[in-house]
């Protein structure tokens, strides 16, 4: 089996949010980055089924520059066998979506898994555009992915409850909560040999952008907590309906 699991060069959870730019774009200054946490569980679970017996060649993949490198490496330590870094800058969904496509169609994948969303845009729009240009089904937040036979056993979250699918190689899913238990911690000889794997930059081919950002905005600053006395129970009362706005 080749897999080709997508990796999310995203800033760590505990950094500042600022923008440049007239707020059109994310200021990278002082921001430390890692592997996307969907797509850690995502490369942690195939790993796991590659351990359990399972002939597998894992590729990992990031549509960036040339600073996603070190983002690439840490997904070699926690054991991908190889890496391809697409040498530009992810513009927007269809843009990376494209790129993807273009590798697919060149490597011979049986499959390709992605984050079920970066944790810095949360679009959610990469797997299904991936699908849509390579005309493969799409399963996407999968929170179950067990291989039986020559197919693979998922599980979704719904409304109410969970659906369980079946799919047929190729296909492309999306990794969300529970797709594994863990994600894996590289260990010292996974750091020293991803040194030594290899990692390919190629170019872009040309897709036109569907998108464009005209603006960020920050959340807006919570509102001083307002004590209010128990024996005022029309206060309360008048808070939450004028202000709270919850009743």
């Amino acid at each position: 089996m080749k897999a080709l699991i997508c990796i999310g060069h995203v800033p760590d959870t505990t950094s500042k949010v600022k923008f440049t730019d007239g707020d059109t774009k994310f200021d990278t200054t002082d921001i430390q980055y890692i592997v996307g946490p969907y797509e850690e569980l995502a490369l942690t679970r195939l790993l796991d089924i590659k351990d359990a017996g399972t002939e597998m060649h894992i590729t990992a993949i990031n549509v960036g520059n040339a600073e996603t490198e070190a983002t690439l490496r840490k997904a070699l330590a926690m054991g991908a066998d190889e890496a391809i870094r697409i040498n530009a800058d992810p513009t927007d969904a269809a843009f990376v979506a494209k790129q993807i496509a273009e590798v697919y169609k060149n490597g011979e994948f049986d499959i390709i898994v992605t984050g079920k969303e970066s944790i810095d845009y949360n679009g959610g729009q990469v797997e299904g555009m991936i699908g849509a240009f390579l005309d493969l089904p799409t399963v996407a937040g999968a929170s179950l992915f067990e291989l039986e036979g020559d197919k693979i056993k998922m599980e979704q979250e719904i409304d109410g409850g969970k659906q369980v699918l079946e799919a047929s190689f190729p296909f492309v899913v999306s990794a969300g909560k529970g797709f594994a238990k863990e994600p894996r911690i590289p260990n010292m000889r996974g750091i020293m040999t991803a040194r030594r794997k290899k990692l390919e930059v190629i170019e872009p081919v040309e897709q036109k952008n569907m998108t464009e950002v005209i603006k960020h905005y920050l959340p807006e600053a919570k509102p001083a907590c307002k004590m209010v006395s128990p024996d005022n129970v029309e206060e309360l009362v008048r808070l939450l309906h004028e202000e709270a706005k919850v009743i």
